[in-house]
């Protein structure tokens, strides 16, 4: 390893480019977080309105319509995808959609935990599937982001209006950053701790009309985990869609979601936090530019995510990587920001709303540095 550079004067004033759990929102601080719920039960009046509070908020800032509804579920954005696999799956033919890993994970869920005998739809990192092979009379499970290749759906267009199937979409590093089209989804899934910058272990779920009409029509031949369970004789559980969770939830972690959702209703609301997310790609795609060792995984721009942006470095490998990360971080300059475990070896660079462009813009040299200086 050579050390050619000197370290960069400027360093990005908050250098957290995580891409899960995120960068909190500018301006965060516990003490901001509101307390009067904590200590309470959640069942409580006022754990109850907070939690009523928080599924309000996400409507109003994601533009959630009416006629979906919007649960807090256990488990992260993982939970809540297999909650819906669970208990919605096996009514008729299935379709799974990868080309990253999280994606995959879904792969595995339904051809060996709920032996479904999918049709698969594959593509390798940094590419999108031809998304016209899909048959729409199958239930489709897909990421809206491909978190950890940077490649997402352009758009809805490719989901059938008049389709048989559900179509369930991770979203979890697209809401808050991406158009979603609310009338071709049936279920959306995605955790705080994503676009939001919030804690760990709650998801959300959001189910269309015909997501409950399914889970009112289909019982599963598996057996269910009470975690699992959303329907009570035969009708939806309500209450879940209203702040009466199923299992205990941190309040702590509600209240916490609570000061980014009014963070982002601040600026805006959701047209105001795309376009940061925009700001954010479009900059650390200036740096890429000016590098001839700098690419980007994701190879067509109309696919490439404005959220979670992976990037190759030219002649690294996964050891490289590593060290790049490791010097970054011991200069406090970048956290991060090695690419994930299982995708080719590259960076990772958070660009979600609550990072500031300024920071971006500032770890172009201190790539620069951290490259020359892991070089063999």
């Amino acid at each position: 390893m050579t050390d050619t550079l000197p370290p960069p004067a400027q360093k990005p004033a908050r250098p957290f480019f995580s891409s899960g759990p995120c960068a909190k929102p500018p301006g965060w601080s516990p003490d901001k977080l509101s307390t009067q719920s904590l200590g309470r039960s959640h069942r409580s009046k006022i754990g109850k309105a907070r939690l009523q509070l928080c599924i309000d908020l996400m409507r109003e800032v994601l533009q959630v319509p009416d006629t979906h509804r919007i649960g807090i579920v256990p488990g992260s954005d993982t939970g809540a995808v297999e909650m819906a696999m669970w208990t919605m799956l096996g009514a008729r033919p299935v379709t799974t959609i990868a080309w990253e890993s999280f994606g995959e994970g879904w792969v595995t869920d339904a051809l060996k935990q709920l032996k479904l005998d999918p049709t698969i739809i594959r593509a390798d990192y940094g590419q999108l599937p031809d998304l016209g092979q899909v048959d729409w009379s199958h239930d489709v499970v897909f990421t809206w982001n491909g978190t950890t290749s940077g490649v997402r759906v352009p758009n809805g267009d490719w989901i059938a209006a008049d389709r048989e199937g559900l179509a369930i979409a991770d979203a979890t590093s697209a809401v808050f950053a991406q158009d979603i089209a609310w009338d071709k989804v049936d279920v959306l899934t995605f955790s705080w701790q994503k676009v939001l910058g919030g804690e760990g272990a709650h998801g959300v779920l959001i189910l269309g009309p015909r997501a409950v009409e399914r889970l009112e029509n289909h019982t599963p031949e598996w057996p269910l985990p009470k975690v699992f369970r959303l329907v009570s004789k035969g009708k939806l559980a309500e209450g879940v869609f209203k702040g009466e969770t199923i299992n205990t939830p941190s309040m702590l972690a509600v209240e916490d979601a609570i000061f980014a959702l009014e963070w982002g209703k601040s600026l805006g609301g959701l047209q105001a936090l795309r376009a940061r997310a925009d700001a954010n790609a479009a900059a650390l795609d200036a740096i890429v530019q000016e590098r001839g060792w700098l690419g980007h995984l994701a190879s067509d721009p109309a696919t490439r995510s404005n959220a979670s942006v992976c990037l190759t470095v030219e002649g690294a490998d996964e050891a490289m990587i590593k060290t790049m990360a490791k010097l970054l971080e011991e200069q406090n300059a970048a956290y991060d920001i090695a690419g994930y475990r299982d995708a080719p070896p590259g960076l990772r660079i958070w660009c979600g709303a609550t990072v500031e462009t300024a920071d971006i813009e500032a770890l172009g040299p201190w790539l620069d540095w951290a490259y020359a200086s892991a070089r063999p």
